[in-house]
């Protein structure tokens, strides 16, 4: 597809980054010189400076013949704007982000009456990310495919789950779970398992199944799967807005810690069923005296990336809550990720994932056949999401007579709103939507799985 992205900022340049190694045609719009020269030293990419709203500029990138344009700029009424005047000079499907609260009962207004394709709300979608951790907390991660029936869950193993050194035909013959064990993450090595692999304590390890087998199959090893009833957010911005929200829509009770005295007396208007204390939510005397080490759930959302990376790992020693740490920058990842901090969650990589989520789906419409893809096992795999066309040469042959690529897992089967975990012997049916995991890069269809 031709795709213009209008701001070269931290989503735009890892969205560039991203549809560019799809083998997408990307051009990059912003009116910094200096941003565009940063990105375009490691991009094959159309580079035009200007202002993206304006007709001149968006020619030049090439709107009239362009399939889709996404607007990231720092102002969501430049982004709306661009849209607009995109829209009307070419056929293109347009993506806005706009992040002001203000807009939100606006959405679909504004798209049904400016023709917009998507809008997200980076803040909404990062709080919608972090409830659903909160609903399954024993999971670190969790990933949807199939519109929510199948999910792909990380969790780390611990002695008590009495899994170390079994193999993955043992467990499943034992425990007879309808789960598929997709990844294993240990250490620097990345596995796509098969059968023979043996589990080890301390492995990071990715499961498919559906919502109702994965808990079965964590409530067996002792894992928590139920929601849960408490949660200590400490930071009040605009994600713990919505996150508290969603949660007491889940019937949980929230306490929110905020410093600025302004900004509570917000809150408190705004979340009247929630607790709001102001004070120095870096205080351990504070944390304590709102009962942290009581507390099912602790979320770090603090606009400094080190004091939720310290708080992270406070609440981790001294409470056995689910921890949710919010990492803004992404130069801490290598550091990040030898911490024990919970659940990281990057609002940057929430938005990039949800614009390609949709980008994808656009091409699909127009030839691809990738519905979803997530980039997992520290980004050394994806999990892909294909639907089964009438014509595809994988339709009645059974998976063990399939030459599959070597590092592939076919993980599982959403037929009719029904999941299979595949066997050997089971077969891939027009309609069936399928969920494979690879180490293969660049798998554009469900043909890409076979060997040539």
């Amino acid at each position: 597809m031709k795709i213009i992205i209008i701001g070269c900022g931290k989503v735009g340049s890892a969205l560039a980054e991203e549809l560019t190694m799809e083998n997408h045609e990307v051009a990059i719009v912003d009116i910094s010189a200096q941003k565009l020269q940063e990105v375009g030293e490691d991009l094959d990419a159309l580079q035009i400076h200007g202002n993206g709203s304006s007709i001149n500029v968006l020619m030049d990138a090439g709107v009239t013949s362009a399939d889709l344009v996404i607007a990231v700029t720092g102002s969501d009424e430049l982004n709306l704007l661009c849209c607009l005047v995109a829209k009307n000079l070419g056929k293109c499907h347009t993506v806005a982000r706009v992040r002001n609260p203000i807009y939100n009962k606006e959405i679909n207004l504004m798209k049904e009456s400016l023709g917009i394709s998507m809008i997200i709300n980076p803040e909404m979608a990062t709080a919608a990310e972090i409830a659903r951790l909160l609903r399954f907390p024993s999971a670190i991660k969790i990933d949807p495919f199939a519109k929510g029936k199948v999910e792909l869950l990380k969790f780390r193993l611990k002695p008590e789950f009495r899994l170390d050194g079994k193999s993955i035909v043992e467990i499943n013959m034992k425990g007879k779970h309808n789960i598929l064990v997709a990844g294993v993450e240990r250490g620097e090595q990345v596995f796509i398992p098969n059968g023979d692999f043996v589990l080890q304590n301390g492995d990071l390890v990715s499961i498919l199944a559906s919502p109702k087998n994965a808990s079965a199959f964590f409530k067996s090893i002792g894992l928590k799967t139920n929601q849960v009833r408490n949660c200590m957010i400490v930071g009040g911005g605009t994600i713990a807005i919505f996150l508290a929200r969603m949660l007491l829509e889940m019937k949980m009770r929230v306490v929110i810690i905020e410093q600025s005295k302004e900004r509570c007396e917000l809150l408190a208007d705004l979340l009247p069923d929630a607790t709001v204390v102001n004070g120095d939510g870096t205080s351990k005397n504070l944390l304590f005296e709102e009962n942290l080490e009581n507390a099912e759930a602790f979320v770090a959302l603090t606009n400094m990336d080190e004091e939720n990376i310290l708080l992270g790992m406070f609440a981790e020693r001294m409470s056995h809550a689910k921890v949710v740490t919010k990492v803004n920058r992404v130069a801490f990842d290598d550091i990040t990720d030898e911490l024990e901090l919970g659940s990281l969650i990057h609002p940057k990589y929430i938005t990039t994932d949800r614009i390609l989520q949709y980008t994808r789906a656009t091409q699909n419409s127009i030839g691809s056949n990738v519905e979803t893809l997530y980039h997992i096992l520290d980004s050394k795999a994806e999990a892909l999401e294909f639907v089964i066309r009438e014509n595809s040469s994988v339709v009645g042959v059974e998976l063990k007579d399939l030459r599959l690529k070597n590092n592939l897992l076919v993980g599982c089967i959403n037929r009719g709103g029904k999941v299979l975990i595949p066997r050997g012997d089971d077969c891939l049916m027009v309609g069936d939507t399928v969920v494979v995991v690879t180490s293969q890069k660049c798998l554009r269809d469900i043909e890409d799985i076979l060997e040539k």
